[in-house]
């Protein structure tokens, strides 16, 4: 098996992506295909299932096209996906609703409903009710569409779908299903009085395995489609977040990582259960058998980059990041008179558990730049991910040096911002952004028998970033500032 070269599937929310990954942990060929997401109306977030497979069909296509001897080698297929959402499928395996995402908002009430009438669920569940979440969607789904709900047969989250696709197998892995609400997190089994309280039974669950369990064999029409063999066994997969630990090696209790995409989070390994439900601190199973994971969770992380980029009128992202370093170098203390910036703009997970909270700046004046808003934004999104690693930490949860992946890495300034943040040193590696990719290729290749080993290489380090102690009073003035402004946020809503 020393050949076998595994297929990583990773559906995110803006982009599909695949890649083939040797047994030696080499990336042979990678390609992806976009996606959109529509929004009817405000709040909420949708997307076609079907769209998912025909992007996926057409990266693998390029793969095929791309790296065929490579593709030759196919030994198996691992997935990786977009967390909470919900694919609702009838008895015959029909898509019923649009898939609801991870950022819609629209269950703010029923998450309401469910923490007031079950307080003591989310002890067992590893998290309180929040919209995004899954369980709280199908209780407005009961409640706004009830012809819709009444022939749903079968609920998946996302990359479950794209299985089912591959192999006609009904199944999720408990790193996914921890994100529903649905499971009992410490025995990683469903639980079935949330389930009942979403009114819903066991039977519209799909079965349960470990994320690098065999969930079976492609199917001819699959196996013909794509041009693979039919015995191809696929891996059942994970989250992106476990998943994206598995990739860069994060399977230890004690490592930890934050992702810095679209949304992001502060991820933290641990050997047992540790959560802090009060405190909105997420407490799932990991994509590893007997581990777990406490992590704290924004909204929105390098989105926020994103947005200030397009309302200054800036070309890019990288135009606005060195107006920033060259007007405000990270060796000197920003002063207080300078703008800050909260970055709730799609409301909040960690540790504020509040979907209609929203951003802003505050303290502009006519003497503000781009470069100050850039920075504001920056290090708001750092003061943010501070909020979740406290909150973490309250769990009971150990972090150390953290390992910095997705989009928001790629900038050696925001890298050294946040260690001067979190006081914590904070590294980048090689080939992050496909490291959820990755882990779900890792996972392909432990359901075919190789060993776990293997996986604690993780990726090679690119750089090392220390905390400067000269700017961190400066720092703790302007977070305490920073959380200072919170009441008068949540106030514009309430």
């Amino acid at each position: 098996m020393s050949d076998a070269v595994s297929l990583g599937i990773d559906l995110g929310t803006s982009e599909l992506k695949a890649i083939l990954l040797d047994s030696h942990g080499h990336v042979l060929a990678k390609a992806g295909a976009g996606l959109t997401t529509a929004r009817r109306q405000p709040g909420w977030s949708e997307q076609d299932p079907l769209h998912w497979w025909q992007a996926c069909t057409d990266a693998l296509e390029r793969l095929r096209s791309d790296a065929p001897m490579a593709w030759a080698r196919i030994a198996c297929i691992g997935l990786s996906g977009q967390m909470h959402g919900a694919v609702l499928l009838d008895a015959e395996g029909q898509v019923l609703y649009p898939a609801v995402l991870w950022d819609d908002s629209r269950a703010v009430e029923e998450a309401e409903q469910l923490n007031r009438d079950f307080p003591g669920y989310a002890q067992v569940t590893g998290s309180l009710a929040m919209a995004g979440l899954t369980a709280p969607k199908l209780v407005w789904l009961k409640q706004h569409a009830p012809a819709v709900f009444a022939r749903v047969d079968c609920v998946l989250s996302p990359k479950d779908y794209l299985r089912l696709r591959l192999t006609g197998a009904r199944a999720s892995d408990v790193s996914d299903a921890a994100g529903t609400l649905w499971l009992d997190v410490a025995n990683r089994t469903w639980y079935e009085p949330m389930l009942r309280a979403c009114g819903l039974t066991l039977a519209q669950m799909p079965r349960l395995l470990e994320a690098s369990e065999p969930a079976g064999c492609l199917t001819s029409e699959a196996a013909q489609a794509l041009g693979l063999p039919r015995d191809l066994v696929v891996a059942t997969g994970g989250g992106d977040n476990p998943v994206a630990a598995v990739g860069i090696g994060a399977i230890r209790a004690g490592d930890a990582f934050i992702t810095l995409g679209t949304s992001a989070a502060l991820v933290a390994i641990t050997e047992h259960p540790a959560g802090n439900p009060a405190r909105a601190v997420h407490n799932f199973c990991h994509a590893l058998p007997d581990r777990w994971y406490t992590m704290g969770a924004m909204l929105a992380g390098a989105s926020c980059l994103r947005w200030v980029t397009r309302l200054l009128g800036q070309p890019d992202e990288r135009v606005l990041l060195e107006q920033v370093r060259a007007a405000l170098p990270l060796d000197r203390p920003v002063p207080l008179t300078h703008p800050l910036f909260l970055p709730y703009l799609a409301g909040e997970r960690t540790p504020h558990n509040d979907p209609l909270l929203r951003g802003g700046f505050m303290n502009l004046g006519h003497d503000c730049t781009p470069a100050m808003l850039g920075y504001a934004v920056l290090e708001g999104v750092g003061f943010g991910l501070l909020d979740a690693l406290n909150a973490v930490l309250s769990a009971g949860a150990t972090v150390n040096a953290c390992a910095l992946v997705g989009g928001g890495a790629r900038s050696d300034y925001w890298a050294q911002l946040l260690a001067n943040i979190v006081d914590r040193e904070i590294f980048t590696l090689q080939g992050s952004e496909l490291s959820a990719c990755i882990g779900a290729a890792q996972l392909g290749l432990l359901a075919i028998g190789h060993s776990e080993e293997r996986l604690s290489a993780g990726l090679p380090i690119q750089a090392r970033f220390q905390p400067m102690p000269a700017v961190q009073p400066a720092l703790e003035e302007r977070y305490a500032k920073f959380r200072s402004l919170l009441s008068a946020a949540r106030g514009l809503h309430e």
